[in-house]
């Protein structure tokens, strides 16, 4: 222990061999180099910090001037789908006018037509009616014996007639009151006078005979007339309906192109919104940049300027220090501290109650397991006694400030492992949700694809079964063509052949007798009339050609229905076709947008599930870093409160041996 004090007081003496000039000096040169490294190490520093101004003012310059394109950009955009969007708001408009037009002059077609086989249908029951009438009429006049009341009544409602002429009803009037005479007084009526009375009944029969074939044939003419005025509505009202169809179909596409420019329109907006917003928040930290690096700038100048002059006058410090005047006078004169310094040496040396101080803290050491009170029961035995106690003191303020700092920590740790628990099992939650969403939407979208397939299938198969039946429907009608033209053809042949035979016939019909000349007499039997052709087959050969020439204005006609109902099944087929095909496209479009709308869903859910999973592997890697300090590990948080506390209570108790010593002293 002596050796030690000994080796203490050397230490001291050599110390005190260096004259505090020379220790100034040295303490001024530390702090030129100091200073002159601070300085270096502060133009390094502010180098990187102007690089990041000029770097970072660049990079914001341009995006704010790319943002400003942008937003150009974007607010022409803007400009050309909404003026696009009116330009197609007004063609919509006019075609909803002539759709409008074309749909009232279509009621109106159906309305005039409507009226017109209402009328066609009265005029044809009048005439069958009248027909039907003629038809009893005649019947009963040509009877030998006829009911002459039916036959008058009969006779009245033919009259009564608004479509007999004038003339018929006056010889029907006439009739009738002959026959009324004849009723009276049938035995006064004589020979010629019955005579005249049948010949007027003949007349009266051939009139209405007359009056059946004209009421037959206008009834002919009304239904034909009722067949072109069927037919041209028809074909009026199917022109109007493909106008009005492709008018709504035109429609249709464009009514989609201007909702896709609004869309568009609407998309940009928010865009531009968005691109405004961040150029805006762009220019602000590029003003805040512009200013906090002017304002650095001018600080660092200063504090240049500073070190500079303080290096400047710490060096012209050490010039006056090592100049004769100083340093000399020093050598001279305080060499004498050094006597003094060993003196206070020797006045710090070890008392004995720091022993008892010493052993106490070993036991209180050995008692606890504290390594604090057995490293101070060391420096306690050993140290200078001032400096002892105010170590001890200083070990307890330093043990209290842990205290304090370990609570507050304490408290920290509680909060975030609290948080941190929480923000685990919200972002785990929202993974295992967000998880089974993306399965839902992906095993929606699998279905979404498998029901489009089918639909596009079904799709083609109505355009190969389309291409198919006009492919057929062409040839069918090209084949119906052609035999309508060779029927036709054919009919005009036979009926040429048919007019050929007729007038060779007739004039052989009209051939004269041959006259027989002497010596003829005595000639061999010949002949004895002219030749007028095979006049019995010629009925048979004639007929034949007209039962041909018929069988072919049949094939024609019956070609010609045939083709009529082949034409219009085919249309119908193809309508009914083209409404399939638009239902399942319109399914095809609405499932497009269903996939669309998923596909987007989807990608948005895989987004949060991504941002969502790093979340929850930030706040597992952030509960990682504070289990060590946080999460009791051997020790628990009382049981270090309680060491602490009896390690503060035994440096205390060896504060009070210490100042009882004194006492006693």
């Amino acid at each position: 222990m002596q050796g030690m004090l000994l080796l203490v007081a050397h230490a001291a003496v050599l110390r005190a061999e260096v004259t505090p000039v020379q220790k100034v000096v040295e303490m001024i040169h530390g702090m030129i180099g100091k200073g002159v490294q601070e300085k270096h190490d502060e133009e390094v520093r502010f180098a990187e910090f102007q690089q990041f101004c000029s770097g970072t003012m660049d990079e914001k310059q341009r995006l704010i001037a790319d943002a400003n394109a942008q937003i150009e950009q974007l607010s022409a955009d803007i400009a050309k789908a909404e003026s696009d969007a009116n330009v197609l708001g007004q063609k919509l408009q006019k075609i909803q006018q002539e759709i409008d037009q074309w749909s009232q002059e279509l009621a109106d077609a159906k309305k005039l037509r409507e009226g017109e086989h209402a009328d066609y249908q009265a005029t044809h029951q009048d005439y069958s009616e009248s027909v039907d009438a003629l038809d009893r009429a005649i019947a009963i006049l040509k009877r030998q014996s006829h009911d002459r009341k039916q036959a008058t009544a009969l006779l009245q409602q033919v009259q009564a007639m608004a479509r007999v002429p004038a003339t018929a009803r006056r010889t029907i009037a006439s009739f009738l009151a002959t026959d009324a005479e004849v009723a009276q007084d049938p035995l006064s009526v004589t020979a010629p006078q019955a005579n005249a009375y049948e010949f007027q009944s003949g007349g009266v029969v051939e009139m209405l005979e007359k009056l059946k074939d004209k009421f037959q044939d206008e009834r002919h003419q009304l239904e034909k007339e009722e067949l072109t005025q069927k037919h041209n509505f028809e074909m009026m009202a199917e022109e109007l309906h493909n106008s009005i169809q492709h008018a709504e179909a035109e429609a249709d596409e464009k009514r989609k192109a201007r909702a896709g420019l609004l869309e568009d329109a609407a998309e940009d907006k928010g865009t531009l919104a968005t691109t405004t917003a961040t150029r805006d928040e762009d220019s602000k930290y590029l003003q805040d940049l512009v200013q906090l690096c002017g304002k650095k700038s001018r600080d660092y100048e200063a504090r240049q300027t500073v070190r500079s002059e303080e290096i400047e006058a710490l060096q012209k410090a050490v010039e006056v220090l090592q100049s004769d005047a100083v340093s000399g006078h020093a050598e001279t004169y305080l060499p004498s501290l050094v006597q003094r310094s060993f003196g206070l040496l020797r006045a710090d040396t070890v008392k004995p109650i720091q022993k008892d101080v010493a052993d106490f803290l070993r036991h209180e050491a050995g008692k606890f397991s504290s390594r604090v009170l057995s490293l101070m029961a060391t420096k306690v035995q050993s140290g200078p006694f001032d400096k002892v106690k105010q170590m001890i003191k200083d070990l307890i303020v330093r043990l209290m400030e842990e205290a304090n700092d370990e609570a507050e920590h304490k408290g920290w740790c509680d909060t975030e492992l609290s948080t941190n628990k929480q923000t685990r099992e919200s972002k785990a939650e929202q993974v295992d949700l967000l998880t089974a969403e993306v399965d839902k939407l992906e095993a929606d979208l699998a279905k979404l694809q498998e029901e489009i397939q089918a639909l596009g299938d079904g799709i083609a198969e109505i355009d190969a079964a389309v291409a198919e039946a006009t492919k057929l429907r062409d040839a069918e009608k090209q084949k119906n063509a052609q035999t309508i033209q060779d029927a036709s053809e054919a009919q005009l042949a036979v009926a040429q052949a048919v007019q050929v035979l007729n007038e060779f016939y007739s004039k052989a019909a009209d051939a004269t007798a041959l006259v027989q000349q002497s010596p003829a007499d005595d000639a061999p039997e010949t002949f004895d009339a002219p030749y007028q052709g095979m006049q019995a087959s010629n009925g048979g050969v004639v007929g034949m050609l007209e039962v041909i020439q018929s069988d072919f204005a049949r094939l024609e006609a019956e070609t010609k229905a045939d083709e009529s109902q082949a034409a219009d099944t085919h249309q119908k087929f193809l309508d009914d076709s083209a409404r399939d095909k638009a239902v399942k496209q319109t399914d095809l479009e609405n499932l497009s947008k269903d996939r669309t709308d998923k596909e987007s869903a989807l990608t948005t859910s895989k987004k949060d599930l991504s941002s969502t999973q790093e979340e929850l592997d930030a706040a597992l890697a952030y509960y990682a870093k504070l289990r060590p300090s946080c999460v009791d590990a051997g020790v628990s948080y009382a049981d270090r409160v309680q060491r602490r506390q009896e390690e503060i209570q035994s440096l205390q108790e060896a504060l009070r041996i210490l100042d009882g010593q004194d006492i006693a002293a």
